[in-house]
């Protein structure tokens, strides 16, 4: 019998989205103004953060379940970080204080480095259209 993998698994779903992020910082690391693609880049990053959120708890319960109480928490801990980048990154966007953004997405290069990159494989369909999505979930009041 050969062996069964989850696509939609919370640790592949949280591999996918660090990809895309890696991959959206490299591009953006070689820009030289904020255009409409590096704002559309950069909302895509909050979306992305905010999909690495929702699969911790999702992991962390799992755990739980099996009474690894000890392993959940230093998981929670490992990825603490992700939902206050994701706010102050989002509050930059939709307050258009664009000038914050830069400063932020150097803040998140340490934690991507460590995905290694030989070939870019997300291509402007990754990204196109996030800037509306981020600010039509902030107009509903959904963050």
């Amino acid at each position: 019998m050969s062996r069964v993998i989850n696509s939609s698994s919370p640790g592949s779903v949280r591999n996918a989205a660090r990809r895309t992020i890696a991959e959206i910082l490299r591009q953006m690391v070689t820009k030289r103004s904020l255009d409409g693609e590096s704002r559309d880049m950069a909302a895509a990053i909050v979306l992305e953060l905010d999909r690495i959120n929702s699969t911790v708890e999702t992991t962390c319960d799992a755990w739980e379940k099996r009474n690894y109480f000890l392993k959940a928490d230093r998981f929670r801990l490992e990825w603490e970080w992700v939902q206050p980048a994701a706010d102050r990154l989002r509050e930059a966007i939709i307050t258009d204080r664009w000038e914050q953004v830069p400063v932020e997405l150097a803040a998140l290069l340490p934690r991507f480095g460590d995905v290694r990159i030989a070939k870019l494989t997300r291509g402007p369909e990754a990204w196109d259209g996030s800037l509306a999505e981020l600010l039509a979930t902030a107009n509903a009041g959904g963050s």
